[in-house]
């Protein structure tokens, strides 16, 4: 079962979905982060939510759209709303549900954020599984996402639209802010035992060495899914991402 909610603070409006079993007796919450331009009615969410809630009634899922994603009022995109977004979810998870024990699934531009939010505000999850970390953003923005002359015309002010089924509209400022904000540079050996990395052999959005480099560097496990890609499309891939993110939390 799912329904969908929004937070409504601090002149934010985000849009939320969450599953669960039983909301009474809610104490953990697994908040899953989708990828660049994804969205809250996310495939790979509804998946795993299903895989979860199969066998816990004291946890929910919950998704909710970046800014300037899905449904999302916010016409741009900036790191600063990404950073916002995260704790006004996380607080009002604590009030609306009364969660004691978070926990992050996400994947992608998503893997991204969370890396960067618990660098600069702690870490407030238990456990955290990443699914193709985009830990080198700005170089999957402007070498892959890009297409034709977009690095052009962000170079001379304009804004572009860019991304997978959806579009987002970006900025020279959020490009920008992603090459100051290369979370490769940052130090995560104090959160290794907590973080969980998969990474696609086959990976054709975010280099499979970067993924793999970034874990050795932190001393992080990382799990090699030979011939996966990017989105974990075989069912088989994403089948054993979602049994071993479970396993791995302990929900």
């Amino acid at each position: 079962m799912y329904q969908y909610y929004d937070v409504n603070e601090e002149g934010h409006s985000i849009r939320c979905k969450v599953y669960f079993k039983d909301k009474s007796l809610a104490e953990n919450a697994v908040v899953f982060g989708t990828g660049f331009a994804g969205h809250k009615d996310n495939n790979a969410a509804n998946g795993f939510a299903e895989k979860v809630l199969s066998k816990y009634k004291n946890t929910i899922i919950v998704v909710f759209n970046w800014p300037a994603h899905g449904d999302d009022v916010k016409k741009k995109l900036c790191l600063e709303d990404c950073n916002t977004y995260m704790r006004l979810v996380l607080e009002d998870l604590k009030s609306r549900f009364g969660i004691k024990n978070f926990y992050s699934y996400a994947t992608s531009f998503g893997g991204y954020l969370v890396l960067k939010y618990i660098s600069e505000n702690g870490n407030p999850f238990r456990k955290i599984a990443l699914r193709c970390p985009a830990v080198d953003m700005y170089d999957v923005i402007t070498k892959t996402i890009m297409q034709g002359d977009d690095y052009d015309k962000l170079m001379k002010g304009k804004s572009i639209l860019v991304g997978f089924d959806r579009k987002i509209l970006i900025t020279l400022d959020f490009i920008r802010e992603l090459k100051e904000n290369d979370i490769r540079e940052r130090d995560y050996i104090d959160y290794a035992d907590d973080i969980l990395i998969f990474h696609g052999t086959k990976d054709e959005v975010v280099p499979f060495e970067s993924g793999r480099e970034f874990a050795e560097n932190n001393i992080i496990e990382f799990i090699p899914v030979d011939g996966a890609d990017h989105r974990f499309q075989n069912p088989s891939h994403m089948g054993l991402a979602n049994k071993k993110t479970m396993e791995f939390f302990e929900l």
